[in-house]
């Protein structure tokens, strides 16, 4: 990589030094606060063949170039751009003030409030749908499964019971996210809810009907009279109480000595809050809620398979611009008031658009020549058929534009299908060919149709448009996007022959699919594939026998290359960089030989955790592409140097 040159590129993808706030990297990517961002020159990046891809989060424009090379990239930048040189922790200062605007940070919150949780939902969505198939009539046959097998019976509502959990303590789930995305502490939050859904309050279910018949109980609180009313299935509640409780615990922090602070601040928070719920928040929001719940099924009501079709069509182009972040907050509130509702239509929708965008970048598998382009384009539909559409969506379909639109078309006219027969969903789960299995049972039939045309519409307008009317282009777009020709790849292996090899665990700890890591780089496999382990202890220690080709200041990532051929990348927890090597203790230094289960580092586990940030740590094969296959080995607790990631060479 021309160093010099790639800075210089991207400085003028950026419009000028003039256009740059602040900037700062860690181990993967440059981070950058910029002044206008409709300045930049995204088709510039986007066709950079050292850019491996950009996004924006909390006010930075990131834009990825890789471990071993983003410091260097760096260091010219900030030549060029004559800029100071920052911390994270700086430009995260930098870009601590309002970006965008008001509507876009609201969405900002409610995405990093649901996203954590959304395992927790998904799990109860999908035991749902597991009872939903054992219980429904007219599924199979005109009886249900546990009709005609009376001892399942017991099986059912056990996994019923399972599955109502989720969304019956909601307001728990809700008040230890939100609370801690508002400040406060998080365990608080979670009392909260636990408040809110306490058995001796009557069941959020059964407030109106309560209330209507005279049994609704009262307290009398100063002259007033405060319904005993619980908040089960709540959404807008819970997010208000949440605001409200942390910031009365900032508040009380700053203003009780620390010798009283630990005792009374907790108390006070959580009192006061009480009473402002139950007296006045939590009924008014409630209707809200309510409200917001009848408008957008009137709306869903009254425009039919022409909203729908409207909402399928921009589907897509919405998870670009992040506003589908705001989604999971619709789809629970929903599918907590399902009995009202029947369901929720944006499932179905999502999983027409996921399907479509899958379809279109398996035909441009069948389009293209360019192995290392029919390589990403056979991984990333099936992971997009699967659900997981970032691979597809900003890997393939959009750097040639027209799978894409492609795409957008098959979706809306499939999502007419969906407002015709009004396909809803009664869970959340995978919105993709399999998201039948949250569909209610009498719309399964009508969902599997409109996948099937999603599907084939997608697929055949792809081919068809790529394969006579675009072929030039096509070609074009494939020269564009081949990364490395074989010569390069010889040349920067230095002559090394990629071998079969087996990566072993840094960490001992329970492994997880990169997607389900916490940040969007590694969760779409931007920088190659892997695996990440929650880690039970602070120690790491080599994967793999190899050259310490990165070993940051920081200490949070460290790159080895095998003398196998393969790029290894290590890295300690999300976002720990901005500790800048705080708890964190090296062994080894770059350019130093290590052997497998040689110690890297020690990261104090507990003070990580207790700050907040997420102690995953991630283990990349960068040089991904350059193998037949790259391949988690076990999904079972793991021990420090235990096989983990399996390596297939051409």
């Amino acid at each position: 990589m021309n160093y010099v040159k790639v800075a210089q590129d991207v400085l003028t993808a950026l419009s000028g030094k003039e256009n740059i706030q602040a900037a700062a990297h860690c181990a993967t990517r440059l981070r950058l606060v910029i002044k206008d961002e409709s300045k930049i020159n995204q088709t510039a990046l986007d066709e950079h063949p050292d850019v491996k891809g950009t996004f924006k989060t909390n006010g930075q424009f990131q834009i990825i170039i890789g471990p071993g090379d983003v410091d260097k990239v760096y260091d010219e930048l900030i030549k060029l751009a004559g800029l100071p040189d920052m911390t994270k922790e700086d430009v995260n200062h930098s870009s601590s003030g309002p970006k965008g605007n008001i509507f876009m940070q609201f969405i900002k919150v409610l995405s990093d409030i649901f996203v954590p949780i959304i395992p927790a939902l998904v799990a109860g969505g999908l035991l749902m749908a597991l009872n939903n198939v054992l219980t429904a009539e007219h599924l199979f046959t005109a009886k249900s499964i546990v009709e005609i097998y009376p001892g399942l019976k017991d099986i059912a509502g056990f996994i019923n019971t399972m599955s109502a959990a989720p969304f019956f303590f909601l307001p728990v789930l809700i008040g230890f996210s939100a609370t801690k995305r508002f400040g406060g502490n998080p365990y608080l939050g979670a009392a909260m809810g636990m408040i809110m859904v306490s058995p001796a309050l009557t069941s959020g279910y059964e407030v109106v009907s309560a209330a209507a018949s005279g049994k609704l109980a009262y307290w009398n609180i100063f002259g007033l009279h405060v319904a005993q009313a619980g908040y089960q299935g709540s959404v807008l509640p819970v997010l208000v109480v949440s605001f409200i409780l942390a910031k009365l615990e900032i508040f009380f922090h700053k203003r009780i000595s620390k010798a009283f602070d630990f005792t009374f601040t907790p108390m006070l928070a959580i009192i006061i809050t009480g009473f402002l719920t139950f007296i006045f928040v939590g009924p008014v929001m409630r209707n809200v809620s309510d409200g917001l719940t009848n408008g957008i099924m009137w709306l869903y009501n009254t425009t039919g398979p022409i909203g729908t079709m409207v909402f399928g069509f921009f589907y897509s182009a919405i998870v670009i611009t992040g506003l589908h972040q705001s989604f999971p907050a619709i789809e629970t509130q929903l599918l907590a008031n399902r009995a009202i509702t029947g369901g929720s239509f944006v499932f179905p929708i999502a999983s027409m658009a996921n399907i479509a965008q899958g379809a279109a970048c398996l035909a441009v598998f069948f389009i293209t020549k360019n192995k290392k382009q029919k390589s990403l384009a056979s991984s990333s539909s099936i992971s997009a058929l699967l659900g997981i559409t970032e691979p597809a969506i900003f890997g393939v379909n959009l750097k040639l534009k027209y799978p894409f639109v492609c795409a957008m078309i098959a979706s809306g006219i499939a999502s007419i299908f969906v407002g015709l027969f009004h396909v809803l969903a009664v869970s959340i789960g995978p919105a993709s060919v399999i998201g039948f299995i949250c569909i209610r049972s009498q719309s399964i039939s009508t969902f599997l149709l409109s996948g099937l045309i999603s599907f084939v519409l997608a697929f055949t307008i792809t081919y068809i448009y790529g394969k006579r009317a675009m072929a030039a282009e096509v070609a074009a777009a494939d020269s564009d996007l081949q990364v490395s020709t074989e010569e390069d790849i010889e040349s920067v292996a230095e002559g090394t022959q990629l071998l079969d090899e087996i990566v072993y665990a840094p960490v001992s700890g329970d492994p997880i699919s990169l997607k389900e890591v916490n940040d969007k780089v590694f969760s779409s496999e931007f920088m190659g594939r892997g695996a990440a382990i929650i880690p039970e202890n602070g120690d790491v220690y080599a994967p793999c026998d190899g050259l310490v080709t990165v070993a940051y200041p920081t200490h949070h990532a460290y790159g080895i290359k095998t003398d196998g051929g393969a790029e290894v990348l290590i890295h300690i927890g999300i976002d720990t960089v901005n500790l800048n090597g705080e708890h964190f203790e090296s062994f080894v230094k770059k350019d130093q030989q290590v052997r497998k289960g040689d110690k890297l580092c020690h990261f104090d586990l507990d003070k990580i955790k207790a700050l907040g940030y997420d102690p995953a740590v991630i283990t990349v094969i960068t040089n991904t592409a350059e193998y037949a296959s790259v391949e988690r080995i076990t999904h079972e607790h793991v021990a420090s140097e235990s096989p983990l990631i399996a390596l297939t060479a051409k």
